[in-house]
């Protein structure tokens, strides 16, 4: 005799899963942990970025405070410290017609710092004004 066959398919009462269930899901858990560990790492990298710009920065105002001390002149001038830092000052003095004729002039500080990263050069570049003695 001939068997008939049913198209429709046998429910399944065991509770497992099946193999093709269990790579799927794998699957899915391997992408979405890429995804967390390379955002991860970018984190880390910005971390490392921003730590170099405080240590810039704090070496920057370091400079700028030195130079604020001591006795200002119009010029430039630039220096190279030990951890790599290429520093560059300008000042320049900022005239104006109301302050013509009082016995003080304004002066403008331009300090910029550079330092090697990788293939880049970083740079930040910090800005003051000072009043002075105008000298006879």
């Amino acid at each position: 005799m001939f068997k008939v066959r049913s198209t429709e398919y046998a429910v399944r009462t065991d509770g497992g899963f099946t193999l093709f269930e269990v790579l799927v899901s794998l699957s899915i858990l391997s992408i979405a942990l890429v995804v967390i560990l390379q955002l991860f790492s970018a984190n880390m990298r910005n971390i490392g970025k921003s730590d170099e710009y405080v240590k810039a920065t704090i070496k920057a105002e370091s400079i700028m405070r030195e130079i604020l001390d001591g006795k200002l002149e119009e010029g430039s001038f630039s220096k190279t410290t030990e951890d790599g830092y290429e520093i560059d000052v300008t000042i320049n003095s900022i005239e104006n017609k109301k302050m013509k004729n009082l016995p003080l002039k304004l002066l403008e500080v331009e300090l910029k710092i550079k330092w090697p990263d990788g293939i880049k050069e970083r740079r930040i570049t910090l800005n003051t004004m000072k009043v002075v003695k105008r000298s006879i």
